[in-house]
Order: C-alpha cells, then structure tokens, then sequence
C-alpha cells in the first residue's frame, strides 16, 4: 500500500501546520518548532533532491518567520539545535497509533542503508549494503516498521557503528556522537533495545518479523522469547537442525571407571538423529504452492514447505541439548528463484497458509523505505554529525506519517460519500410510496 502524495494546496498546508503543531512542545524554543513546519513542507514538495541547500530554496516562510538565509537557518535547525528527536518520535508514535493500532500489529526489522562517498559521514564504512546488494561504503541503521490491519508505518531507526568508529575517539567527537552511544552494539541488540523502547509506550502487537541479518542471532531469537513475543525471522542455508527430536546422554553417563575429567555438557546419544544442514533438508521435503496476496498482476505465490525441527546449532558441543523444538519454514518463488529459510515460535497448530502470510507481511517495509527515500529524501542527508542524520531522519518519519493520515483521510471521506449517496430502485421494483 503505498502512501498518498498530495499537492500542496492551502487546506494541505493548514493540516501540515497543524500537524507539526502537534510536536511544537518537543522543540526547546518556538523558533525551531516553527522551522519544522518548514523542513516537513520542503520535504514534502516536489524536486529530486531533498537535501538543505536545494530544500532552501523551494519552501515558502510563514508569516512570522523571517529568515535573510533561509540555508542557513535549517542548517541550525538540522545539525546544531538541541532538540529530541526521540521525544519527537515518541509524540509521533503516540499520534499514528491512534489511527493504526492494533491488537495484531506486527514489529518488522530491517536494515535501512545510505550509500556515502568519504570516509566522514557519521558510521560510515565498507559494509554489506542493501541499497546496493553488495559491499560498499555506507551507513546503516537499525529500523523498526509496524504493520497492522488498519495501515504500516516507521517506528523509529538508529545508527549503527562499526567498531572502526567505536575505537576512534577523534572520529567520535567530530561526528559528536553522544557518550552514551559509543557502547560497542550489534544490530539485533539495537533492534532489541527499540523494541523496547516503543513497546513501553503502550503499542499493541504480539509478533515479530525480521530478515537473516536479525534472525541468525540466537540472542536476538531468545530475547523476543523473553519478551513473550512470537516471531518469524530469517535464516541462512548453513544453519543446522534436528528432523526428528534428539537423545542426549547426560553429562555424568558413561563416565564411571574412566579416567580424565568428567564431562559437564550433554552429548548427543549415538542412537539419536543426526543433524542436517537447511540446504540439504530443503532437497527432502515437499514444498506446496501458497497464495499470500492479491497482487496488481494477480495472486502471489510461492512453493513452501513448513515442518517442524529442532535446532542443532552447537550441538558438538551440547549447547542445543535443551532447545524447544520450532517451525522452519522453506521457500522457494521460481524456477530458478533462491531458497529461503526462516526460523519461528509460532503455536504447535499454526497452519502453513497463516505462517507465509505472517512471512510476507514485510512487503510493506520495503515498500515503506523506498518511497521515504525516493520521494521523502530519507537518504539525501549531506551532513556528517550523529545530530544531523537522526533529526533528518526523524522528520522524514514526520513527513510520511502526515502522508498516511492524508490518504487515511481520502479514504474515509470516499466511504462517507458512498454511504450517503441515496440507493436506487431496481427496475421494475414496487413503489413503497
């Protein structure tokens, strides 16, 4: 589904002012409130770069803001002013929520990436990048999107710093990155710790999706398990399982009479399956086609297999010994298309319909970043600071939620006229008169 962009007509921009008022109590001063009024209608009207200084020279002050440098001034207002953007954010959260929240809402994680040339910007470095679908030099962030019956939209994003950066206190301080964030953090800690954060808030939903690059991590899994949450989450080829649940000998079996040190983890039971890689296991089971959606060429389908295992990664070792078994799902889209596996904790009965739309509720993430680039400038930030690229970010997050509540508006405004249009007689009816 994707947002509505309207023209920016005098009622559209009274409903932006008034929107941005909402977030007036965040800014420290009236002043920066006032130019987010400003930085969200630049980032709104039309023209291929969204960064200050071609910004600068499309928005239209209000009265009551006079600027000789207007350039200047949402430089101020981007790198240097001190506001939250969490507290920003928060309020934003809070708003949209009350339109789109829902019981079944959906926590969806992603990697969002910002291709740079340099070496200054901010946690920039040679990394895989998604934009790209390759190694190059980028930043990325942590992004938290949520999905529910009643609309999507980006919950928050963060930085991530390699630790290139982490080790470099000159680098740090010029990008003024915060004390508090030079803590050496992967990116499944990071979407945990956002997770938290917009779940303490009061946003409903019970379920998590994410790609390989979160599912992987066993801490990342364990930590939605903590949180009572159930989840679908990507992983690779080379992860191993268990067909069939495991035997284990205890860690003091078989040792009376021998010499040497007792064990002290379980050991896999020579009687006991063995492990399987997911690429080999993908060649054993049969996958059945499965229509998720309505496309605009029509149905979309895949061919997918959803069996039940055991995780076996660690198992040498016996650090799975005590692993619940889960669902893997398989995936396979086209002749030639590649395999694709997830890892999830959904309930015993779940059926295979249930889990691969659960799985293919991330279109709307991808769907959702693509047009907060595109059209919203979400990667033309030119600055280098910590600063700068979390306020950039933090309005165009602004932008796209007043996008939603607009086209939210249309539609409950068609619905309305349809319900009063008076409904005709069939022909040949009898007159109630």
């Amino acid at each position: 589904m994707k947002t509505y962009t309207p023209s920016l007509d005098s009622a559209v921009l009274d409903r932006l002012r008034d929107y941005a008022a909402l977030f007036a109590d965040e800014f420290p001063q009236s002043k920066p409130a006032r130019w987010a009024g400003v930085y969200l209608e630049g980032l709104l009207l039309d023209g291929e770069r969204k960064s200050i200084e071609p910004l600068s020279r499309r928005i239209t002050l209000p009265d009551g803001l006079a600027s000789t440098d207007p350039e200047q001034a949402l430089q101020q207002f981007v790198n240097q002013s001190p506001w939250d953007e969490k507290a920003v954010l928060k309020r934003y959260r809070a708003h949209l929520a009350q339109t789109f929240a829902s019981p079944d809402g959906i926590f969806l994680f992603d990697d969002v990436s910002f291709p740079k040339q340099g070496t200054h910007s901010v946690g920039v470095q040679r990394q895989y990048c998604g934009a790209l679908g390759k190694k190059a030099n980028c930043q990325v962030a942590v992004s938290v999107h949520y999905v529910s019956p009643k609309g999507h939209y980006p919950l928050d994003l963060q930085l991530y710093l390699p630790d290139s950066w982490l080790t470099d206190t000159k680098r740090l301080d010029k990008a003024g990155v915060p004390k508090d964030q030079r803590i050496a953090r992967t990116k499944h800690e990071i979407a945990l710790e956002l997770l938290d954060r917009v779940r303490a808030e009061g946003l409903p939903g019970r379920r998590v999706v994410a790609d390989a690059g979160y599912g992987v991590s066993g801490v990342f899994r364990a930590g939605l398990e903590q949180r009572a949450l159930k989840y679908i989450v990507g992983v690779t080829a080379d992860f191993v399982v268990f067909t069939e649940k495991p035997t284990w000998d205890r860690p003091d079996a078989g040792n009376s009479g021998r010499r040497g040190r007792p064990r002290k983890q379980p050991r896999l039971a020579a009687s006991s399956p063995r492990p399987v890689a997911l690429s080999v296991l993908a060649g054993r089971v049969e996958r059945h086609r499965v229509g998720w959606r309505e496309g605009t060429k029509g149905t979309l389908s895949g061919h997918f297999a959803w069996v039940r295992v055991w995780p076996a990664q660690g198992w040498a070792t016996g650090a799975c010994a005590h692993a619940a078994p889960l669902w893997l799902l398989i995936e396979k889209q086209g002749g030639d298309g590649p395999l694709k596996f997830a890892f999830s904790n959904l309930p015993s009965g779940t059926s295979r319909l249930a889990a691969v739309r659960l799985w293919k509720s991330r279109w709307p993430v991808e769907q959702g970043y693509q047009q907060l680039k595109e059209e919203l400038g979400l990667d033309h930030f030119e600055g280098r600071s910590w600063r700068g690229f979390h306020h950039h970010a933090a309005m165009a997050l602004l932008a796209y939620g007043f996008l939603l509540l607009e086209r939210r508006r249309l539609t409950v405004e068609r619905e309305q006229k349809k319900a009063a249009r008076p409904t005709r007689a069939k022909k040949g009816a009898p007159s109630r008169c």
